[in-house]
């Protein structure tokens, strides 16, 4: 994947942003993190008039070799049961993006399955599974690269066709162990203190889960690079969403991070170029014990607190509304002086 240009997000409009926000009828400060919200969407649009223009989500799924250890309870074949049934319309994405006229794009980056050709199906398959990074590398850097890739081609044509806000959703058995390797690899955190339950595993399962890990980072220890951490610990999956995330901010867009999985390929995206949070909206702070960690090591300031932890971009799609919300009353409610209304001395 070439080198994007990603700019750190201009100050020049925040003053113009904030006086407007603060002259609508309203004590300041009064509609809280929707006056964050407003300011950072204009802010990234540079403008004082925002609009949001055909969302949408793009669920990944990949399967992972680290499965081989016995990281999760349920068998590998639920990665391409769980594609069937967003295929089928009857996930949990699938409805919330129905409730919020988002659109809905479904991506085998890497699932050991061979689907019949289907047009509700992009088709980025870089190889059957990642392998166990237990034992070697889940990826060549040359598969990370291409995985990366196809996500910054399909952000581009969704661009291409009008949309300016998007978010990421993924599935894939094992898919938590990769994600909490990567959050240690990049932020020095112990497996031990990142590892939780993903898919349900018990106490026992947790620290179980944490050992692979460990054992993983030391066989591991020597790689530095951003991109080879993302290869040597990644999934496909992770590694689309990282290149999408980074096409995205290149191109200016809303970025609505999702939970634990989806923000592993953020803290990715951030190791390869810091600048793309300036692109993000945090949607939620998940129920998995890791993705906490990425919110604090992030400096990021979620907008939902649900106890979500289901993945598949459930929380950028529930969160959608509110950011709705708040570009509608940056453009729409009076300031004082259109309402008449005395402001306070």
């Amino acid at each position: 994947m070439q080198e994007l240009q990603i700019n750190a997000v201009s100050t020049e409009l925040n003053k113009a942003i904030q006086q407007k926000i603060d002259l609508k009828t309203k004590p300041l400060g009064a509609l809280g993190m929707l006056e964050k919200i407003a300011f950072k969407v204009c802010q990234i649009q540079q403008t004082t008039t925002p609009q949001l223009s055909k969302p949408a989500i793009l669920v990944c799924a990949g399967d992972h070799g680290i499965t081989q250890e016995k990281v999760s309870p349920f068998p590998q074949e639920v990665t391409f049961q769980m594609v069937m049934n967003f295929l089928g319309g009857g996930a949990a994405i699938n409805v919330f993006c129905r409730q919020n006229n988002i659109q809905l794009l479904v991506a085998d980056t890497g699932v050991n399955f061979d689907f019949e050709a289907n047009e509700q199906l992009l088709d980025l398959k870089v190889r059957k599974g990642t392998r166990n990074f237990a034992v070697e590398p889940a990826m060549t850097r040359e598969e990370c690269q291409t995985a990366m890739t196809n996500g910054a081609k399909v952000i581009e044509q969704l661009h291409l066709e009008g949309t300016n806000i998007v978010g990421f959703g993924e599935m894939g058995i094992g898919n938590t162990t990769a994600a909490t390797a990567l959050l240690c690899k990049y932020t020095g955190i112990s497996a031990n203190e990142a590892s939780g339950a993903g898919t349900g595993l018990d106490a026992e399962g947790i620290l179980h889960k944490a050992s692979v890990i460990d054992k993983a980072l030391q066989l591991h220890a020597e790689i530095s690079h951003p991109l080879d951490i993302l290869a040597t610990f990644g999934g496909y999956e992770i590694a689309t969403i990282c290149g999408a995330i980074l096409k995205a901010a290149e191109l200016n867009m809303v970025i609505l991070s999702d939970g634990f999985i989806a923000t592993s390929a953020l803290i990715a995206a951030h190791a390869i170029n810091p600048n793309v949070t300036d692109y993000c909206l945090f949607a939620h702070e998940s129920n998995e014990q890791g993705h906490k960690l990425m919110l604090k090591h992030l400096k990021a300031e979620p907008i939902l607190h649900l106890g979500l932890r289901l993945g598949e971009g459930t929380g950028s799609a529930v969160a959608y509304p509110l950011v709705q919300s708040a570009v509608c009353f940056m453009n729409e409610m009076s300031s004082f002086e259109d309402a008449g209304v005395s402001n306070k001395e």
